[in-house]
């Protein structure tokens, strides 16, 4: 497996990285492309001298929408377990 060297660019700050794939690369741009594109909202909207306040707000705003969708995809998960116990017991009834 190749390894890719990738400069990503966040707050200003250029950061080299190595990825084992083009899937991580683009990945790991895009991350980087919205991390800029949330610096630039909180900027623009909030009176935030220091990139450091920056950056914490997006790492708060990211970290939390991650909780938020494992929190549905377990309450997802656990209603998808409790249908498929319901149907499963409507099927064993019916072939009795």
């Amino acid at each position: 497996m190749n390894k890719i060297k990738v400069n990503v660019v966040i707050a200003g700050r250029t950061y080299p990285l190595i990825v084992n794939s083009t899937e991580e690369e683009q990945g790991m741009r895009k991350a980087a492309k919205n991390i800029n594109d949330l610096i630039l909202s909180f900027e623009q909207n909030y009176a935030v001298a220091d990139k450091q306040d920056v950056l914490a707000m997006c790492a708060l705003q990211f970290a939390s929408k991650f909780e938020i969708n494992t929190i549905k995809a377990l309450h997802e998960s656990q209603e998808i377990t409790k249908k498929v116990s319901e149907l499963t017991k409507l099927l064993e009834t019916h072939l009795k």
